[in-house]
């Protein structure tokens, strides 16, 4: 059997880890390497980011108006 490819980052241990080792809830991935899983913490804020500016932009589009909690 062949070694696994991708690459998981354990939130518990904070070490990238080669294949699937750790419970579903503590790993982030796959990633393509051990230098991409690594960065996990940074790639999932980028991308989060990234979605919170979409979500503005779509719910800007649909209501124009900003509500009164928003003030």
């Amino acid at each position: 059997m062949s070694e696994p490819e991708e690459w998981y980052f354990n939130m518990t241990t904070g070490r990238a880890e080669h294949g699937k080792l750790s419970p579903l809830d503590q790993r982030m991935g796959p990633y393509a390497s051990e230098q991409e899983a690594l960065a996990a913490w940074k790639i999932a804020a980028q991308r989060n980011k990234a979605w919170e500016e979409e979500n503005k932009k779509w719910k800007s589009a649909w209501n124009p108006l900003p509500e009164e909690s928003e003030k």
